[in-house]
């Protein structure tokens, strides 16, 4: 945004203040920050959260935001960096424990793995006989929620910024879809950019811009004890996950924070204003026999607790999300109104330096993807999914879930039109963005080919199994239909589309009708945005394969003002099946009106049967074949037709289990998996779909400027038992140098395929490295890509 905008955040809690002093810092001093209540214990989670900041997470975003907050809160004389100790009591902790360790890796936090012996030397109130090992964070520990938000304030303040007290906000004002203020009891507050900061509240603020903020205040446990016998408390954060417990020193009382009863979610209308209330409105009174369970697991853990009890206690309003991130971004349809959500004390500076980044600068510094207020679709905006969903993350919240683990319910909410086809199959489906998807189908059990599928360790195994290699395996052999209605397709229209999609994209297309093109959209620092298969059907119609709602939502926020161009998802309305394999021309000839003989990267339209059908010839798992698309209403024929048909050929259904292995033979990147807004495209392998010469596009001129000191690297392990998983640290000579993106076992290459982001000149093929898999080293070598049919030969036969 240019110049220097009038800012008005609303929210003076621990976020609020901290993206003040962000914003000032950055020389955006014209910033107001409106509070209902008082200054700056404001009644909201911040004023009784009792400060735990743990880095360590399976997201290297969420990671780096609370790294920095232990940093810059220590700066400010806000933070004790009395380190976190994480327990385990069981096997499956303790494994867990590795695989946390790994992460903490990965991002670049130094951690280690400790004896039971070393537990009770960091927090002397652990029996020793109640655990199995631990892992040690050194540079955890204990924000002052209050006095940090107070220190950032006061930073604001003297740059320019102002904060108002007692100004509840009862409007949004607008004018020409963008925000001009806000009005409080008070008055009106003029603004060109509104930031709400309002936590719990933010929902009600939500409703003011027809915007669903999808989160949901739930009560949570925190009780201190009685004075303990042993004195002062000190040593480490505690978190005992097994039993849904944390626990941190209070002089010589502990305090216990529990998630181990039931959900309780509360409306945002029912918490109450801080004026009116007597105490916080985000604390509830104390619920004794909710604590009874949590109780017994402390002092199974810490017997010293025998000779206490429970002092007092808060259940404690904090905000949760539908998937546990946090909610970031600009409203869709109101420009210059602004979201900073569901985001707890332990990331709220990191949260806030990126959201600065945002608005000053166009784009974080940090991939943002999997926290962008815009990610969800229509069908997880529910009133009762959003419930549903945050109640059920509050339930696994230190719970041990794998990386493919999805929710049980609500569903199933999204299916193709196969989906009968797929259950009568026996599809194993798995869940993403709502859409069932089938991973693998129990009717492949009986191929022969399953007894070619080598076995893989007990981690790996889970949501797996060995039908997946077989119907890899039948797919480079002889035919097989992939289900991929789920993928976000756009249709952009109008007289202006080319010169649009030229301007937002990095390939050149200005090419016939008829022609596919891969192509990538950037930020304006040249980072890569997303991928996109862009095929033009006509002069001015193309169809957009994309990534997610990010996609629709960046190309939407760029469209001309004067109406010639329209993009639309017509996603529901349409579905696909990927046909490939060496035997896809000789069962689609003889019932189709495909011309079989068309070129890759090509499309026309045609008849399968009875079905009109747009079939592109590409493939993303390496082998010749099609993606056919048709409309929703004659999905279920188009499946039945290609199935008749393909009997003959021994036509399988195949699921994502084997999509996933295929493409990575091919190399094949996977955005926000492979790469996101962080890397270049040269770097990331994709450079092939940049054309500099074909003029301006969105984020040219950066990424001609941009340094590249990485790669993204196809490593190769010959262990066919060590499946790694994603995110696993890399090390180079004992040190840890890069992390792994995707992997999978190469059911035809025969080996094990981890993609990593390593140094540059640690990328070379034949270099060997190490990746780190649950406290194990397991040995690999970077390999020349792509592993499987380097020629192409197979996609252009």
């Amino acid at each position: 945004m240019a110049g220097r905008p009038r800012v008005v955040i609303v929210g003076a809690g621990i976020v609020g203040c901290a993206l003040a002093d962000e914003l000032t810092e950055r020389g955006w001093t014209d910033v107001t920050v409106l509070e209902q209540g008082p200054l700056f214990a404001t009644g909201g989670s911040s004023s009784h959260a009792p400060g735990l900041v743990f880095q360590t997470t399976g997201n290297k975003t969420m990671t780096e935001f609370a790294s920095y907050t232990a940093r810059k809160y220590g700066e400010l004389g806000c933070f004790d960096a009395v380190g976190g100790l994480e327990v385990a009591t069981t096997p499956e902790r303790l494994t867990e424990l590795k695989r946390r360790h790994g992460w903490a890796t990965a991002w670049g936090v130094e951690t280690s793995l400790v004896s039971p012996e070393e537990c009770v030397a960091l927090h002397p109130l652990i029996a020793a006989d109640k655990v199995l090992g631990g892992f040690h964070i050194p540079t955890d520990g204990l924000a002052k929620p209050v006095a940090a938000a107070r220190a950032q304030a006061e930073r604001a303040i003297a740059r320019g910024a102002t904060f108002v007290p007692d100004q509840q906000v009862t409007a949004v004002e607008r004018s020409a879809g963008r925000v001009t203020g806000v009005t409080t009891r008070g008055g009106t507050f003029k603004a060109d950019v509104v930031v709400s900061c309002a936590g719990m509240w933010g929902p009600l603020l939500g409703e003011m811009v027809d915007l669903t903020v999808p989160l949901v205040p739930m009560a949570h446990q925190y009780a201190k004890t009685t004075a303990l016998a042993s004195g002062r408390v000190g040593g480490p954060i505690l978190r005992h996950q097994d039993a849904d417990l944390y626990f941190r020193g209070h002089g010589d009382r502990l305090g216990i924070g529990a998630y181990g009863h039931d959900p309780m979610p509360i409306d945002p209308r029912e918490i109450g204003d801080p004026r009116f209330t007597k105490s916080m409105p985000s604390e509830r009174l104390f619920t004794p026999e909710d604590f009874d369970d949590s109780w017994a697991a402390a002092v199974d853990l810490l017997p010293v607790l025998a000779e206490s009890k429970v002092d007092d206690g808060i259940n404690g309003l904090f905000s949760f999300t539908t998937d546990g991130m946090p909610l970031l971004g600009e409203h869709p349809d109101l420009d210059g109104f602004w979201v900073a959500e569901a985001v707890w004390i332990t990331h709220s500076a990191g949260v806030a330096r990126a959201v600065a980044q945002w608005l000053v600068d166009g784009q974080p510094e940090q991939d943002l993807h999997s926290a962008d207020l815009n990610r969800f679709e229509d069908v997880q905006l529910s009133p009762g999914y959003i419930r549903e969903r945050s109640c059920r993350n509050f339930v696994e919240v230190y719970d041990i879930l794998h990386p493919l683990q999805p929710m049980e319910s609500p569903r199933p909410l999204r299916t193709s039109p196969f989906y009968e086809r797929q259950q009568a199959l026996g599809a194993v489906f798995l869940e993403g963005a709502g859409w069932e998807r089938p991973h693998w189908y129990e009717a492949n059990a009986d191929l022969s080919e399953v007894a070619e599928v080598p076995a893989r360790n007990e981690w790996a195994s889970r949501f797996w199994s060995p039908i997946a290699g077989a119907e890899a395996l039948v797919t480079r052999s002889r035919v097989a239909l992939f289900d991929m209605t789920p993928l976000k397709r756009l249709e952009v229209t109008g007289p202006g589309a080319l010169d649009f999609l030229q301007t937002m994209t990095t390939n050149n297309l200005a090419r016939k009708p008829g022609a596919v093109t891969y192509t990538l959209l950037l930020g304006e620092d040249g980072g890569v945005r997303s991928d996109l298969t862009v095929a033009r059907l006509a002069d001015n119609r193309f169809q957009v394969g994309a990534n997610g709602n990010l996609d629709l939502d960046w190309l939407g926020r760029h469209l001309p003002g004067d109406g010639s161009v329209q993009v639309r998802d017509i996603t529901s309305g349409t579905c696909c099946i990927g046909l490939w394999g060496p035997l896809a021309r000789e069962l689609v000839e003889p019932i189709s009106t495909v011309d079989t003989r068309l070129g890759y990267f090509k499309a026309q339209r045609a008849y399968v049967g009875h079905v009109p059908v747009t079939a592109l010839r590409l493939s993303y798992v390496g082998e010749l074949g099609w993606e056919l698309y048709t409309t929703a209403d004659l999905g279920r024929e188009l499946w039945d037709t290609l199935w008749e048909a393909g009997q003959s050929h021994g036509v399988i259904a195949a699921g994502r289990g084997a999509f996933n292995s295929l493409r990575l033979e091919k190399g094949y990147r996977s955005w926000g998996t492979d790469m996101t807004t962080e890397h270049d495209p040269h770097e990331a392998g994709v450079g092939f779909a940049v054309r500099m010469d074909k003029g301006y596009f969105v984020g040219r001129d950066a990424l001609a400027a941009r340094t590249r000191t990485r790669k993204l690297a196809c490593l190769t392990i010959t262990d066919p038992h060590a499946v790694v998983l994603g995110n696993e640290p890399v090390h180079v000579d004992g040190a840890p140098v890069g992390y792994v993106t995707s992997a999978a076992y190469g059911y035809t290459t025969g080996v094990n395929i981890a993609y990593a982001w390593l140094p540059a000149e640690l990328a070379e093929p034949g270099r060997a490295v190490e990746v780190e898999y649950f406290g194990e080293r397991v040995a690999a070598v970077v390999a020349e890509e792509p592993l499987f049919d380097p020629k192409m030969t197979r996609l252009r036969s």
